[in-house]
């Protein structure tokens, strides 16, 4: 049996930000389901601890050292899910007991270097304590970038690690872990991995480049997105890095767990439906209407478009206020369930103070919300400026709510624009990042939604897409086996 250990800096249910949750908490399940032994690990978050569940104590003062300092944690389990899945959490209230994972709404902790060091150095003791030898360690961006680092130098002489590989997943190359070079001393690397050819990123320490150049393997979650991280446009400074490592590289789609994102089966929907009994999705139209406190007899006719999402310039949130004027001409309502930068969080309270009709905005995540959007909108936007991967788009998909996407990452990998001609395709799609084609795709589909029948076709192509994670954990068991090979003697 495969033994991986899966390290993470969030996962679901436990603590989320992003999608990277939702790969945590999804793809460990399907690899189990692949006969592998998979565990994973993250910091005890208050979050965390907040859930209130029953999480055994494994190891107490587990000591490791950051520079010249020796510091203690605790390292506590629980089993979840079926088949007794275990998950590990590294306890130190000093590092992670607080309010938000990475840092507050105006910037990051002062101390994330050490945040993650911390935890990138707890995976020998842990694996120690519970008997675990890993043949393969999957991590994930930068918080885990030194983990390869460790398990070719500083754990390679563990008994634990002498044949383990690495792979680690991109799901963002614009977070790097950029830190400066006095910080490199906390890390224990010896000094010459301090170089151009290592950690060294323009007189600082990268914590991401370091798990590019020393990683066995390195996936990013799509193809698409693959192949555009190599360019200037897209690599954010890293792009030569990956190109010297493009042939240890592939782009494997994330999947959907459909077991909760799935509207025939979702339990907190106002009403369940599939592609044959659309009746449902009205009563789920209505009932986000409620939540959002806009007028069910002024909007139920229009056309309602749907946003969760982080607000940040990534997710194209320019080209939103840009034409929002211009969009509540059309005729159509939306609903925005999100938080990001402040300029964003207070740009979109100015309008939906200016449009209290045919806008409704919730800052914040709620999970709840989260589905009675997919479940109740006619419509899903994602005019990102990248996207690695995207999620959001794969949930509409299966709950025929049609996705506005632009064409880059994963969403292009996943969305195909719908023919007038042929019926085919599940969404609407746009090249050029201005406002001008993202009005032009909302335009597009609002004239369809208004040709019943045609829209019927659409919804039920895009029911019948299958992003289920089933292929996507065959392909990374391939390329844990690839990963293995690189670190054993053939035979």
């Amino acid at each position: 049996m495969l033994k991986v250990l899966f390290v993470t800096s969030e996962a679901e249910p436990f603590a989320k930000t992003g999608g990277l949750a939702d790969v945590s908490g999804s793809l460990p399940k399907a690899l189990r389901n692949e006969g592998c032994d998979v565990r994973i690990l993250l910091p005890f978050y208050r979050t965390v601890r907040e859930q209130g569940l029953n999480y055994e104590l494994l190891g107490e003062d587990v000591e490791v050292t950051l520079g010249d300092r020796r510091i203690t944690g605790d390292i506590r389990g629980l089993l979840v899910w079926e088949n007794d899945f275990p998950v590990y959490f590294v306890q130190k209230d000093e590092f992670y007991d607080r309010e938000f994972l990475y840092g507050i709404p105006k910037g990051d902790y002062f101390d994330n270097a050490e945040r993650f060091i911390f935890l990138s150095k707890m995976v020998l003791p842990l694996c120690e304590k519970v008997g675990f030898a890993p043949d393969i360690i999957h991590c994930h961006d930068w918080q885990t970038g030194l983990i390869p680092v460790y398990v070719k130098t500083v754990f390679r002489n563990s008994a634990f690690f002498s044949e383990t590989a690495t792979v680690l997943s991109i799901h963002n190359i614009a977070y790097q872990g950029i830190f400066d070079k006095g910080l490199f001393a906390q890390t224990g690397l010896a000094p010459a991995l301090f170089s151009p050819s290592a950690l060294e990123y323009w007189g600082g320490i990268n914590f991401l480049k370091a798990g590019l150049v020393f990683a066995d393997i390195i996936t990013t979650v799509s193809k698409k997105y693959s192949q555009e991280i190599q360019t200037p446009d897209y690599g954010y400074g890293l792009d030569g890095v990956v190109r010297d490592r493009s042939r240890d590289l592939y782009g494997v789609l994330n999947g959907a767990d459909y077991e909760e994102w799935n509207p025939a089966t979702d339990n907190v929907i106002a009403s369940r439906y599939t592609s044959d009994d659309l009746s449902g999705k009205v009563k789920c139209k209505q009932d986000v209407l409620r939540a959002f406190k806009l007028s069910r007899k002024m909007n139920m006719e229009l056309p309602l478009v749907g946003i969760i999402s982080r607000l940040v310039d990534q997710k194209g949130f320019d080209l939103v206020v840009e034409v929002m004027d211009e969009l509540m001409k059309l005729n159509c309502s939306l609903v925005l369930l999100g938080i990001g930068d402040r300029r964003y969080n207070e740009l979109f309270a100015t309008v939906a103070k200016k449009y209290p009709k045919r806008i409704g905005l919730k800052l914040g995540y709620d999970r709840v919300l989260a589905h009675k959007i997919e479940a109740g909108c006619d419509m899903f936007l994602m005019p990102s400026r990248y996207e690695p991967c995207g999620l959001n788009q794969i949930y509409s998909l299966k709950y025929g709510t049609i996705p506005i996407v632009r064409a880059t990452g994963g969403l292009d990998d996943t969305v195909q624009d719908f023919d007038l001609l042929s019926g085919e395709g599940n969404g609407f799609k746009f090249n050029a990042y201005t406002g001008t084609e993202l009005l032009a795709a909302i335009k597009k589909a609002i004239k369809t939604y208004n040709e019943k029948e045609r829209w019927r076709q659409l919804m039920k192509n895009a029911m019948a897409a299958d992003f289920s994670w089933e292929r996507s954990a065959k392909r990374y068991v391939e390329l844990y086996h690839r990963a293995i090979s690189k670190t054993r003697p053939a035979g």
